[in-house]
């Protein structure tokens, strides 16, 4: 099994980008999988080609794209993709789209074909904070989660894809507000090759409920 793990570069002001130092922590293999590392530039457009390309290059069985959610406290799979752009702030190219649909051929939502529960109960046994989440919310991240599922439909049949939010970096929260979650780097990564080998052992996911109320 060959997995394409992509990682965002810093954006917003911050000097370091969890997502892809954690990538860059991975073994080269995982449960017998070959991982390939892949850094993505926090850009609407620009990201997805770069996924896209890579894509093609390698021809992997599984793709997992990971961004950083700053303020959240665990490592969270996101369940769904929306077809929409709305920057907070602009992208790293200055990019601020309002309201902006991402592919006017795709669907509303596509959901992950990762097995996520799974991810998230490996993690967690293992004693790493996670969550399933259910909003990859509306930046980078969003977009880049819907259009690999997008390609994934329209282009990559048989492959697997996702998305995986990690929380800031210690180092990053020096300055921030007292109480800002974060966790360190080689946790981060540790909870990564969980989700990784939660993959590789499963081809459905498990039924448990990891709802929420809001």
């Amino acid at each position: 099994m060959k997995i394409l793990i992509t990682g965002f570069d810093p954006f917003g002001g911050e000097s370091v980008n969890p997502a892809f130092e954690a990538v860059k922590l991975l073994p080269d293999t995982i449960a017998g999988a070959q991982i390939i590392k892949q850094e993505v530039p926090t850009e609407f457009g620009r990201a997805g080609e770069v996924l896209e390309a890579a894509m093609n290059a390698s021809k992997p069985d599984v793709v997992i794209c990971i961004g950083q959610a700053g303020g959240r406290s665990a490592i969270t799979p996101e369940k769904v993709g929306i077809n929409i752009m709305d920057g907070r702030i602009p992208d790293n190219a200055g990019y601020q789209p309002v309201d902006v649909t991402i592919r006017e051929d795709g669907e509303t939502a596509y959901f992950t074909s990762l097995p996520v529960k799974a991810m998230v109960q490996k993690m967690k046994d293992a004693g790493i904070p996670a969550a399933l989440s259910y909003t990859a919310g509306s930046y980078v991240c969003n977009y880049l989660m819907y259009t690999l599922l997008y390609l994934i439909d329209k282009k990559f049949p048989g492959v697997r894809g996702g998305f995986i939010h990690v929380p800031y970096a210690m180092e990053q929260v020096v300055n921030k507000p007292l109480g800002t979650p974060s966790m360190d780097l080689h946790q981060i990564a540790r909870g990564l090759e969980k989700a990784v080998e939660a993959i590789v052992e499963s081809d459905s996911d498990i039924a448990v409920n990891m709802g929420t109320t809001h």
